[in-house]
């Protein structure tokens, strides 16, 4: 097999592929075309067929595997798979962790790392909250640890969710140490929790997909009230550390249109939000400078930071 991100111009490529999207387009022109979006453990690229009503083109679908043939173009100065052939693969002709991007670091080692914060915890009722979740709640541990963190833009692979969560709670713990004000309990149990409802928000892999329940609440409301279900069990659990926790899941998104109910009026939730926001773009960025989808140092338009990037000279 040929993975996606040894993909070169004036490649030929015959191999199966994970189908993520498929979509068909009319030019102002009347022609018709497909553009689709294929998927191997190692990355994207979208193909393209010119002319789907040949008969080398069989009946598959989105989230189909499929067979293909095609060559490797530069379009845009972006590679591009133009397909000559396409049709469903057969069950039993390849193996599904080829075609599901996944962390690079072994999700153990990592939910060990999140474990050794949680035990860190000196608050007993915030402790009780994080061990409920993730030491004693078998389905949503599972869960938790092969879910991705979003869609698209950042940590969109298996074992994400759980990446994004220890980067963010490790740089919210360098923030207790480097500005002792802040309430390193209430910051770092906000950290652990703060994309919990993702696990509810997004389908698993490889669809990825919103949910209906993503759709109509998204995943800071519902991880507001997944942490509202943990603290009911919890006998005498104080009002306002109560509010202050979810405040800052609530708000960390830092802004109202970039999706917070609320914006950050505490030192911890300003502290989440940065942490956050950090780590999500910093993941971004690797990912923009491994894709090498592109020729040379100048990498294009990269819509999220709203500018060209370029790769540091070594």
């Amino acid at each position: 097999m040929k993975f996606i991100n040894t993909f070169k111009e004036g490649d030929r490529v015959k191999g199966i592929y994970l189908c993520k999207k498929r979509l068909a387009v009319t030019t102002k022109a009347g022609k018709s075309f497909e553009i689709l979006t294929l998927q191997d453990k190692t990355g994207l690229i979208e193909a393209k067929i010119f002319n789907p009503t040949n008969p080398n083109f069989k009946e598959f679908k989105a989230l189909d595997y499929v067979y293909v043939t095609g060559d490797v173009n530069i379009f845009q100065e972006a590679l591009q798979f133009n397909l000559q052939r396409a049709q469903k693969a057969p069950e039993g002709s390849f193996d599904p962790s080829d075609f599901l991007p996944s962390s690079e670091f072994s999700l153990e080692d990592m939910f060990s790392q999140l474990s050794s914060f949680i035990e860190s915890i000196k608050n007993p009722y915030l402790s009780k909250v994080l061990k409920s979740l993730f030491f004693e709640n078998e389905e949503f541990i599972k869960t938790f640890k092969h879910h991705s963190a979003a869609k698209t833009i950042h940590h969109s692979f298996i074992g994400g969710l759980l990446e994004h969560t220890l980067g963010v709670t490790k740089l919210a713990d360098n923030f207790a140490k480097n500005y002792p004000f802040l309430n390193r309990d209430l910051l770092i149990t906000s950290a652990i929790l703060h994309d919990i409802g993702k696990t509810k928000e997004l389908s698993p892999l490889p669809e990825n997909d919103y949910t209906e329940e993503g759709n109509l609440l998204g995943h800071i409301v519902i991880g507001t009230e997944m942490i509202e279900k943990e603290i009911s069990k919890i006998d005498n659990f104080p009002k306002d550390l109560e509010l202050q926790l979810k405040h800052c899941i609530l708000s960390h998104h830092g802004e109202l249109e970039h999706g917070s109910p609320k914006k950050p009026e505490i030192a911890e939730a300003i502290a989440l939000n940065f942490a956050d926001n950090m780590d999500a773009k910093m993941n971004a960025v690797k990912e923009i400078l491994k894709g090498e989808t592109y020729k040379g140092q100048w990498l294009g338009y990269q819509k999220l930071f709203e500018t060209n990037f370029r790769k540091t000279t070594n």
